[in-house]
């Protein structure tokens, strides 16, 4: 027998030990075990009832089916939870359904598959399910490691700390201020929370575009960083493609027009850009022997000396940087090799 075929006999057995066929349905619509997930509202005017009677019902149904599992009543199900049990062992102990169910099943879940292992987790006394809602994925996990309000404290307390560091962190980190038995354990936990998102090992806000980037240019931004070195935009368009990022599809017209735009971006050869934030500036190889001799102020530098500085803020060959320096209007020599402004 395959796990999927386990899983559907565990569903099953689990039905069977509801009585009425009233119960069955209200069961099956609100977890959505026909692969449509049914509101109270939408199956107290089926049945006729009030969304607030069919609450009850639904909460009653499954303390009778969390007895019948603790007293080992429901037959198939020991099986089933053997296997989710198992994949969630090395999975870090917890893991969201979609994940889960990929993982047990060995394919893409289905509505219908994913409702199903929310189901048993329910139904399970070895399992605990964590309820998806604005901030967390919905998830199982196994109960002996800690309850729902157990995972929740564990996801806020990662969230917490990465807000704190303001920066994102990887799992090294986050285990060195944390207490796990294991760092896979802290990464299990932090994929449940919708406020975090993670890139390439890092960890951070989802509003961050360093571990997020939803845009051209956030994911420009992340590709320089990594790299830490200046680009040609063919090849940030070609890094860009072979990345992570979830849209990776663009041109490298668009990249060029993006780099031209953003004053996190500093043109500093021919097509070859740098982050701003890395001390280049905006101007030509002129306005950067400017600035450069300003700073020397009234004594100037050697020739050698302004082409040394010049490279180390553009990637110009020597011969440019001297051939600016020609320019009489702009710069003065001064004795034998010496320059100032004129």
């Amino acid at each position: 027998m395959n796990n999927a075929e386990t899983i559907t006999k565990a569903i099953s057995s689990s039905l069977d030990i509801i009585e009425q066929e009233r119960e069955r349905e209200i069961i099956a619509r609100r977890f959505g075990l026909q692969g449509h997930k049914e509101t109270l509202e939408q199956i107290g005017e089926m049945l006729s009832i009030t969304r607030e009677r069919v609450r009850q019902l639904e909460k009653a149904i499954l303390i009778r089916l969390r007895i019948a599992s603790e007293e080992n009543r429901i037959a198939n199900l020991a099986p089933a939870e053997k296997i989710i049990i198992r994949n969630l062992t090395e999975t870090g102990r917890v893991a969201r359904i979609d994940e889960l169910a990929a993982k047990v099943l060995g394919r893409k879940p289905t509505a219908k598959d994913k409702a199903n292992f929310t189901f048993l987790g329910e139904v399970s006394q070895a399992l605990t399910v964590l309820s998806e809602n604005d901030k967390y994925y919905g998830a199982i996990g196994i109960a002996e490691y800690g309850d729902s309000k157990t995972i929740r404290t564990r996801i806020d307390e990662i969230v917490g700390i990465i807000k704190a560091n303001k920066a994102p962190m990887n799992i090294e980190e986050l285990d060195a201020k944390l207490n796990y038995e294991h760092p896979s354990h802290i990464e299990a936990i932090a994929k449940l929370s919708k406020q975090l998102s993670v890139l390439n090992g890092q960890w951070g806000l989802t509003k961050w575009p360093t571990v997020n980037p939803k845009n051209i240019r956030d994911k420009i931004f992340v590709v320089l960083q990594e790299a830490q070195k200046p680009m040609h935009f063919s090849e940030i368009a070609d890094a860009i493609s072979a990345s992570n990022f979830r849209r990776k599809n663009v041109t490298v017209q668009a990249i060029h027009n993006e780099l031209i735009k953003d004053n996190r971006f500093v043109l500093i050869g021919r097509g070859i850009y740098a982050l701003s934030s890395w001390g280049y500036e905006k101007g030509t190889v002129s306005d950067i022997i400017v600035k450069v001799l300003k700073k020397a102020g009234d004594e100037g530098l050697s020739r050698k000396e302004i082409v040394k500085r010049v490279l180390k803020k553009r990637y110009v060959k020597e011969t440019t940087v001297l051939l600016n320096l020609q320019n009489k209007k702009l710069f003065a020599k001064v004795g034998k090799d010496n320059y100032k402004l004129a």
